[in-house]
């Protein structure tokens, strides 16, 4: 069992102090939308290894490459703007700590702004993930334990306006995956309780500002 710290969106100003220290979890799940300093205050002040997914607020950080500790960009060398020792694992399947995660960050495109996607453009990404975590299923009869997104599924924890709409695309991908949670963001409580969902076998949680979380790790497919 994985005990996971999980957030999104919304600072909680307790946990950027030293009284983060008193949690116990082995794990920093990150949805967006958050300061990349915070993040990595986190990661620093847990000695834990935290994984995240850009939300639609945060830098655009498609095309860097690191090769042994080198970041690159295009060709150039350059300094990441993502959260120091984090894993982005946007468009990605990673194992750390023990589970093994799936990541799909952004939200629906509604302005010019960075890491907004189409359905059609997003749904092509979910179907690399897919292919992703099929490949390592076959090599090693693992499934996807947690799916880490920014924006909920449509008509599953999403608002009407335009910004806020979920992506149809997810369903498709929860049904493939099947994993044991889909944890987003974006969508914030406003003082309001947003209820865990249900897509077929998986818990649909939306962990705006945070969430500790126990998450059973290496389900076994073959």
């Amino acid at each position: 069992m994985v005990r996971v710290l999980a957030v999104a969106d919304e600072v909680v100003e307790q946990l950027w102090t030293s009284q983060v220290q008193a949690i116990d979890v082995d794990l920093v799940l990150a949805a967006g939308d958050l300061p990349f300093d915070y993040l990595a205050f986190l990661a620093d002040a847990l000695e834990k290894p935290l994984v995240f997914v850009p939300g639609n607020h945060d830098t655009d950080l498609s095309g860097y490459s690191n090769v042994r500790g080198l970041w690159t960009r295009s060709g150039v060398p350059v300094r990441w703007p993502g959260p120091a020792g984090a894993v982005n694992a946007d468009e990605r399947v990673v194992d750390v700590a023990g589970l093994r995660i799936a990541g799909l960050g952004g939200s629906i495109r509604y302005n010019k702004g960075p890491n907004q996607w189409t359905e059609r453009q997003q749904a092509r990404r979910a179907r690399r993930v897919s292919r992703l975590a099929g490949w390592r299923r076959l090599r090693d009869g693992r499934g996807v334990d947690v799916l880490l997104t920014h924006s909920p599924p449509s008509g599953c924890g999403d608002e009407p306006d335009a910004p806020h709409r979920g992506f149809e695309c997810l369903h498709g991908l929860v049904s493939r995956l099947r994993p044991s949670f889909l944890l987003h963001g974006h969508i914030h409580p406003h003082g309001v309780p947003r209820p865990d969902r249900v897509l077929g076998s998986t818990r649909v949680i939306n962990v705006v500002p945070q969430k500790v979380l126990d998450i059973s790790g290496g389900r076994d497919e073959t």
